[in-house]
């Protein structure tokens, strides 16, 4: 039987979406790995403290991407390479006004989130501090790479982002250990190696976004800045700031109520939150092909195409959720092992664990519908999904704390997922409404 043309699409996207966002982390792990090398469990605490810093801040700025993304493969598919190139200079002159602004106040910045987390100790604070101090200057390189990781996406070029992410990647490894191990700089080594990474990053993908291939055209001032396509760019984008808002809310107070339960608690969610991390780097794969193909589609003014695919993703998504489900099902718990160490762990992890092995199927409808309103900038029901999705994950946990304890914590979890799935394919007729 012949492979159906729309399934060859989506593995040409999302199996090299599926290796940047697997190597991405790398970056920090390349940073821990070199600080546990250092002679001080110190470091390790610096940069993972560090790390998170950056996290919380670069998050809120997700928008970058995925508006970018659903903008560009609107335009592609109405063969409009005008609109492509005024979408990247439109992402790229916010994230170097963002990335300037970071860096202007990176001082209270970076106070104010290193007080909120509580680095653990004036010594860890301090070198997470000098950390931060250096990295920051790669504000508007991360931001930029952002926005054209989007961009490349949105021209149906996955590719492109995994080799800049391969690139970054290997950049910083050699930095870091020549100037840790050689030049001897310590921690500085370290955040310089991170912070060459970075530019090197943008400007590789700058490189690559001017192949013939992009049809990038030149634009003046007065055509980036049309007002009626301002406006669509911020209301498309303030929708997923403040559905991050939420998402960051529910991930900040599932850690934050994990840790008042108790360190080993807290352990052992973070151990079953990895096997949630796991499942989204491949789900988010084949959502980034939603987000090209949905938008491609859209742009084309080709329904048929796009409820093939919707119906093609849905599968795939449905596909993975089975395979998930029994890797972790069967071997699960061997997984955590290869984790920590700690048998204190490890044994009250299995008090919990069916919870992480419902997440597969209690996710994978969300992740699939993301990708493919990201692509049909429906960002409004998408914002309304999330908000939803995080009341009730707040009005289950408040309401069986009391009586379940962590258990409370993962079914308003789960629920959480499922929420979002259920009120985006409600939602899902808007879809339709498009091609009127």
């Amino acid at each position: 039987m012949k492979f159906p043309i729309i399934h060859k699409e989506i593995l040409a996207l999302s199996i090299p979406a599926i290796v940047t966002n697997i190597t991405t982390p790398l970056l920090g792990i390349v940073d821990v790995a070199i600080a546990g090398h250092m002679g001080s469990a110190v470091y390790i605490a610096a940069i993972a403290v560090g790390g998170t810093m950056f996290n919380m801040l670069y998050w809120l700025f997700a928008f970058l991407r995925m508006g970018t993304s659903g903008m560009t493969a609107q335009a592609y598919g109405a063969r409009d390479f005008t609109a492509t190139s005024h979408s990247l200079y439109r992402a790229l002159i916010v994230a170097l006004l963002v990335g300037l602004a970071i860096v202007a106040m990176q001082v209270p910045l970076g106070k104010g989130v290193l007080a909120f987390i509580d680095s653990g100790g004036e010594a860890t604070g301090n070198y997470a501090w000098r950390y931060f101090s250096i990295c920051v200057w790669g504000a508007p390189a991360f931001l930029g790479t952002f926005a054209l990781s989007g961009w490349f996406l949105g021209m149906q070029d996955s590719k492109a982002s995994m080799w800049v992410s391969i690139v970054i990647n290997m950049v910083n490894i050699a930095v870091s250990l020549l100037l840790v191990y050689a030049a001897e700089w310590g921690i500085e080594g370290i955040a310089v190696g991170t912070l060459t990474a970075q530019w090197v990053g943008f400007l590789t993908a700058l490189v690559m976004c001017r192949r013939e291939k992009y049809g990038l055209k030149r634009a003046s001032f007065s055509s980036i800045f049309l007002w009626s396509q301002l406006k669509r760019f911020f209301s498309v984008n303030v929708d997923i700031f403040l559905r991050t808002v939420c998402l960051v809310a529910v991930t900040v107070w599932f850690t934050r109520m994990g840790a008042q339960q108790g360190a080993v608690t807290l352990a052992v969610n973070a151990l079953l939150m990895q096997l949630f991390m796991l499942f989204s780097y491949f789900m988010d794969g084949f959502a980034f092909a939603g987000e090209a193909l949905a938008g491609r589609f859209i742009g084309e003014r080709n329904q048929l195409r796009l409820s093939d695919c919707v119906k093609a993703l849905m599968l795939w998504g449905l596909a993975i959720a089975v395979l998930f489900t029994a890797i972790y099902a069967l071997s699960g718990q061997g997984f955590l092992s290869l984790l920590s160490s700690d048998a204190e762990v490890i044994a009250a992890s299995g008090e919990y664990f069916w919870w992480a092995v419902a997440i597969p199927f209690a996710g994978f409808v969300a992740f699939t519908w993301d990708g493919i309103f990201i692509g049909a900038t429906l960002t409004r029901m998408m914002l309304l999904s999330m908000f939803s999705a995080a009341v009730v994950f707040f009005a289950i946990y408040q309401v069986l704390y009391s009586s379940m304890g962590n258990h409370a914590l993962w079914l308003a979890f789960i629920s959480y997922l499922v929420t979002r799935g259920i009120t985006l394919t409600l939602t899902s007729k808007r879809l339709r409404n498009m091609f009127q």
